[in-house]
């Protein structure tokens, strides 16, 4: 009998699960492959899509344009010099030489240095043997064998132009270049596995997504190296998933294109480390130079591992700011080495002993921004092409970068002690003071070139150049007075009482309006509170800037001429009214350093120049410049002046230099006006210091109390300098001759003189006839002292006295407190009483009254 079967409901109920997840299965695995499908698609979209974008990126140029660089001027070796082969070698490898032989290279071997441009040098391929020996540079070979008396060294690279509207600077370095502990010591903090993984960490990301979520903070990095590039070329900083992903697809795209040598040198010129000044510091070789001063290549551990810890947080970790931290970050990386076997233990332990060595942090000293910014303005002019930072070239300059640094270390502490006495004139707990800028131009007084240009107290805050602002010059203009009434005398033109200007010429130093424009206008000068001199001679007017006493002789010589020699000097402003004798028309520090070569250099006006050449990258000529020269004075009378500036220094306003240690020969002039100024030079610099307010209220300090303190301060740091150390008393030309004057009769010195002479410079045949102990022999030469009247040019010239043709007989106290100018709102000599005729005559009046004809061996309390 056949048995029927029978399925339960169970077993029917199994099947249909199983068919059910069957089912389930094959749909999701159908929308997992869809989902795949879809997320390949979309990550096919993306990728191509940031491919082009990089790509295009690519095909634009360069990743990092060549900017243009500026170099400072060629040093020059001479023989006899204060110098080393060793430091030398130091220069020129700091140059570039032997890292890039075809800008030179050089051989040291002991006290000798062999030096070989290279065809991209700045100079012909002239080669050169320099012998040192005792620290002193003994000889100058030639390659052919010939002797030398100089030979100029490679320029030094100061600064690049910023690269955008951003002030962004790098200076690109290749991987090469890197030294293997920057890599070593930036894969250790940053990235450990940089060189093993694809350009994503995903075990990284991971974690760091975990810590993000537990802390609810975005603080964990999870970046490689790779990825931190993708974001700075091409993202924004800030912090969310869809940047994360797009960051992850270029890191794709950039892993896809290079190496990884190539994407760490791109890193190593893309980061950003910090701010010098008003610039952002990006790159390791700009940072680098900005906190070592010194190339990367030259970085030690300790210094490698610094750069790799800033770059976590730049602002936080500044070591200028915060040099604590920056050493305890410094110290991780150290420690992190240790961990990636780059170094041992005892290397991180010497490594993390070291003190931070940082180069000063005054950007100022160590890249002229001022300088630089009138140089791309030349440039721009000059050229013609407004994209000069993109343009690749390398632009030559003027500048002394040792003697940049001196200027501006001496603004740094000059400025101190002016800030210190605005602070005085201001009831204590004032906080509404307005702190005076500053200027300080120094130029070769034989070729105009401009060495060392500060341009204000500090560039970060003010990118406003001084140097080139145009001011009221004070008193400093005054020499240009007594330099019109010298060519006068050469000119055999005689003054209103028919005698030739000398420097013991009788100037009238009473109230007096002067009147102008035919007559129409009139101007009363008014002296420091209101006190007068009399009759004086002119070389003591100078050296006390009496503003009466020199209108006067302005007006004797015509203010239109003294107008003249200002504009010819570069003073353009200049016209022929009274006040033009004070310095009432506008000039900047620059056109004042200019005109002032007129009396240091024979006569000649030398426009003052920053610009030398400019040459492409492979350093062919686009253009050379040409310093401009013009002749204006007769060297005699140039040196005539000279030798009354020389005064101020000796016995006038200008000695508040000599109270500060500065004695070599040296001749200038003090000015006030709202400002402050000091324009002086020796034989080897003119440098001129201003200082003022930027809305022009009055600074109520004097040239020689402000001003003054900062050129000294300045000049005893350039005479250290070897290239400026040689200073030369100045030498007459044919037609003057100097002499030893009495101070008490203004006759020549003998022997029987009291030793109280002064030097003065005078035209042959214009001296003084006799000498203070024959003084009765000529009543005409008595009468002459008395009343100004009479030539002297039937004098006979004496030889001037051999001991200290330059300077006073005896060395003096000065107060501490030195008068300032003729201008000056502040301390002065004191009031006294004017002689009547019969005084004068006998010298009665009381002994405590200093005779005003005659110069004082220091400023008059």
């Amino acid at each position: 009998m056949p048995v029927k079967l029978k399925y339960g409901n169970g077993a029917r109920a199994k099947a249909a699960q199983q068919g059910f997840g069957t089912r389930l299965l094959r749909y999701a695995l159908i929308l997992t492959l869809g989902c795949l499908l879809i997320g390949a698609a979309i990550f096919g979209y993306f990728y191509f899509k940031y491919e082009k974008i990089v790509d295009d990126r690519l095909a634009s140029g360069p990743i990092f344009a060549n900017v243009s660089q500026i170099y400072a001027a060629p040093k020059e070796v001479r023989t006899g010099q204060t110098l080393t082969a060793a430091s030398i070698a130091r220069d020129l490898r700091q140059a570039g030489y032997n890292s890039n032989p075809t800008l030179g290279t050089f051989q040291l071997n002991g006290d000798n240095i062999f030096v070989k441009p290279g065809p991209q040098s700045y100079h012909a391929t002239d080669g050169a043997t320099i012998n040192t020996a005792g620290g002193i540079v003994q000889s100058i070979t030639a390659e052919n064998g010939v002797s030398l008396g100089g030979y100029s060294l490679e320029p030094q690279l100061i600064t690049s132009l910023s690269e955008d509207k951003n002030r962004t600077k790098r200076r690109l370095v290749t991987y090469s270049e890197i030294p293997p502990r920057m890599v070593q010591a930036v894969t250790a903090i940053e990235d450990r596995s940089f060189f093993e993984h694809g350009g994503v960490n995903y075990l990284r990301i991971a974690k760091c997504a975990v810590e993000d979520i537990v802390s609810h903070h975005k603080e964990c990095g999870g970046s490689t190296l790779t990825m931190q590039l993708a974001r700075g070329f091409f993202l924004t900083p800030e912090k969310r998933i869809t940047r994360k992903l797009r960051e992850i697809m270029i890191t794709f795209q950039l892993e896809a294109h290079f190496n990884k040598q190539q994407i760490f040198e791109m890193y190593a010129n893309q980061i950003n480390l910090g701010q010098r000044g008003s610039y952002a510091i990006n790159g390791f070789g700009e940072a680098a130079q900005a906190f070592f001063g010194k190339p990367l290549a030259q970085l030690d551990t300790a210094e490698c591992a610094l750069l790799a810890g800033t770059i976590q947080s730049p602002n936080r970790l500044n070591p200028y700011r915060h040099p604590e931290r920056a050493m305890e970050r410094r110290n991780t990386v150290l420690s992190s080495m240790v961990e990636t076997g780059a170094i041992t233990e005892s290397e991180a332990s010497r490594a993390k002993a070291e003190p931070l060595h940082l180069a000063q942090p005054n950007v100022e000293a160590s890249e002229a921004p001022y300088f630089v910014d009138l140089v791309h303005d030349q440039i721009v002019q000059r050229i013609g092409d407004t994209d000069t930072a993109h343009a690749s070239l390398r632009i030559y300059t003027s500048l002394d970068p040792e003697l940049q640094r001196a200027a501006s270390e001496a603004v740094d502490a000059g400025m101190k002690g002016v800030d210190d006495l605005v602070r005085k004139m201001h009831k204590k707990g004032d906080t509404n003071i307005t702190y005076p800028q500053v200027s300080l131009v120094a130029l070769n007084p034989h070729t105009g070139q401009v060495l060392a240009l500060v341009g204000g107290r500090n560039y970060g805050i003010s990118q406003l150049n001084h140097a080139v602002a145009k001011r009221p010059t004070g008193s400093i203009f005054k020499p240009f007075v007594y330099a019109t009434a010298e060519n006068t005398a050469l000119q055999g033109t005689t003054l209103g009482d028919g005698s030739v200007f000398t420097a013991l010429t009788q100037l009238n130093d009473e109230p007096t309006t002067f009147t102008f424009d035919n007559g129409r206008q009139t101007y009363t000068p008014r002296n420091y509170k209101d006190e007068f001199h009399g009759n004086v001679t002119a070389i003591y007017a100078l050296a006390h800037s009496l503003n009466n006493a020199t209108i006067s002789l302005g007006q004797q010589v015509g203010f239109d001429a003294v107008a003249a020699l200002g504009r010819a000097s570069g003073i353009t402003a200049a016209r022929g009214t009274p006040s033009v004798s004070l310095g009432a028309y506008d000039a900047t520090p620059l056109d004042m350093a200019g005109a002032y070569t007129v009396f240091a250099n024979n006569g000649v006006h030398l426009n003052p120049w920053l610009l030398a050449s400019v040459r492409n990258n492979n350093g062919d000529i686009v253009s050379d410049f040409a310093p401009e020269a013009k002749q204006v004075m007769d060297p005699r009378a140039a040196y005539l002046t000279q030798s009354l500036l020389e005064g101020v220094m000796n016995f006038g306003y200008g000695y508040a230099v000599r109270q500060r240690g500065f004695m070599a020969p040296a001749a200038g002039k003090t000015g006030t006006s709202h400002d402050a100024w000091f324009a002086a030079y020796d034989s080897n610099l003119i440098c001129i210091v201003w200082i003022g307010n930027d809305d022009y209220t009055d600074v109520k300090l004097s040239g020689a109390i402000a001003a003054a303190p900062i050129w000294a301060e300045f000049m005893n740091r350039a005479i250290k300098l070897p290239q400026y150390s040689d200073v030369k008393p100045f030498t007459p030309p044919d037609g003057v001759t100097n002499y030893r004057i009495d101070k008490t009769t203004n006759l020549l010195a003998d022997s029987t003189c009291p030793d109280n002479s002064f030097t003065a410079a005078f035209l042959d045949g214009t001296a003084p006839t006799n000498t203070c102990s024959q003084m009765h022999d000529s009543p005409q030469n008595f009468l002459q002292k008395l009343f100004g009247i009479g030539s002297h040019n039937d004098a006979t010239p004496l030889p001037p006295n051999p001991q200290q043709p330059n300077a006073p007989s005896q060395r003096v106290t000065v107060p501490t407190n030195t008068p300032p100018d003729g201008n000056a709102p502040d301390t002065a000599q004191p009031a006294q009483k004017k002689k009547n005729i019969f005084q004068k005559i006998f010298g009665a009046g009381g002994n405590n009254t200093p005779d005003k004809n005659k110069p004082q061996t220091a400023p008059p309390q």
